[in-house]
């Protein structure tokens, strides 16, 4: 009894200080002599975050990456057979279906695994949360006792995994709210590249940007988006740890320039689903804009640079190449360059963009 008591403490310990769930999946695991113990959430994406015990790690990242996960029909069946109740893989699977699915011979039974149970519950957000839990094929099994008592601990695992969850997206309203009091339009962008939360300076953007279907950030020039989108998926897949920043022109030819923020977090932490804060800096007139702030927004080198301050100013490619001791074939190919990188298409479009940046402020 006192065992189970430590437990639960730590469940809803873990239900505020999400980087604990991974102790608690270790602790499920000695408690009910499991080798395997995971909490997921799914997006209706079907993308995969998910916390589990240690000796697990490897695995579930592998998974969660692979394009197997979308062929895994054990939660949409938990859900329809028996909501928030633990069942047998083979209590929702045939023999054969089993014997033939992908995630099993790709993953289950290679690690040593053959039992598995599992628990499904739907989130008002459309996220599915999922506790998992697998033992050896040296074992006979789950009987029904130990479904009894996993269905004895269920009330609090998802009481906890539903607060976890509630509250990483009411921090993702209080970070939006904290930075509208400094007057910055801002949104909090969830692992599936959506909204999951933005501020009313960010929605009365207007033409430059909005929020779209599936609540994507819909930019208004497709060279932006691209560049949008890409850095997107960088973040999600780690490879980069620099602020990206983006440029925009509205319909009105305001500039605007989008910065984007990447939340620093450990793959385990199954419920900070946030990926990235997107800042917007609207500027406006204000001369040729300073060099180190060109290269600090838009990653240009110095040469790009003094190139883009010629083009900002007015000058042609001629009288830029003149100014700078460079020919003109060198000119075109460094502006080129700069429109890659602010998602610009036009030469005019650029010299708009370059003059409205000025000495501004990045807020990071």
């Amino acid at each position: 009894m006192t065992e189970r008591l430590d437990l639960i403490d730590r469940i809803y310990e873990a239900a505020v200080l999400p980087e604990l769930w991974v102790e608690v999946c270790d602790a499920l695991c000695a408690e009910l002599d499991v080798q395997s113990a995971a909490v997921l959430t799914v997006n209706p994406d079907l993308d995969v975050t998910y916390a589990c015990n240690t000796s697990m790690q490897e695995i579930f990242a592998r998974y969660s990456e692979s394009d197997v996960r979308f062929g895994n029909v054990r939660p949409q069946r938990a859900l329809e057979k028996a909501p928030g109740t633990f069942l047998r893989d083979t209590d929702i699977m045939t023999a054969l279906e089993l014997a033939e699915d992908p995630i099993y011979r790709q993953f289950i039974y290679p690690s040593g695994l053959k039992w598995a149970v599992g628990c499904a519950i739907r989130e008002p957000s459309g996220h599915s949360i999922v506790f998992d839990l697998m033992r050896s094929d040296k074992t006979s099994g789950f009987s029904d006792a130990d479904l009894a008592r996993l269905n004895l601990l269920k009330p609090d695992m998802a009481r906890a995994a539903l607060l976890s969850s509630r509250l990483s997206f009411r921090k993702a309203q209080s970070i939006t709210s904290s930075l509208a009091l400094i007057g910055l339009p801002a949104a909090v962008i969830s692992d599936n590249r959506s909204v999951m939360a933005a501020n009313a300076d960010m929605e009365a953007i207007g033409s430059g940007l909005r929020i779209g279907a599936g609540d994507r950030i819909r930019l208004s020039t497709e060279g932006a988006q691209h560049l949008l989108d890409e850095g997107l998926e960088r973040l999600a897949l780690g490879t980069t740890g620099q602020v990206q920043s983006i440029a925009v022109l509205t319909e009105e030819q305001t500039p605007l320039v989008l910065h984007l923020v990447p939340v620093r977090r450990q793959a385990r932490d199954v419920f900070d689903r946030s990926l990235a804060i997107l800042i917007v800096t609207p500027v406006g007139p204000g001369g040729p804009p300073d060099l180190r702030v060109l290269s600090g927004l838009f990653d240009l080198t110095p040469g790009e640079s003094r190139v883009a301050r010629q083009i900002a100013a007015g000058m042609s490619y001629e009288a830029s190449a003149k100014a700078l001791g460079l020919t003109v074939e060198t000119v075109r190919t460094y502006v080129k360059r700069v429109m890659s990188k602010t998602g610009t298409s036009r030469h005019a479009e650029l010299a708009v963009l370059l003059s409205g940046v000025g000495s501004i402020a990045i807020a990071v």
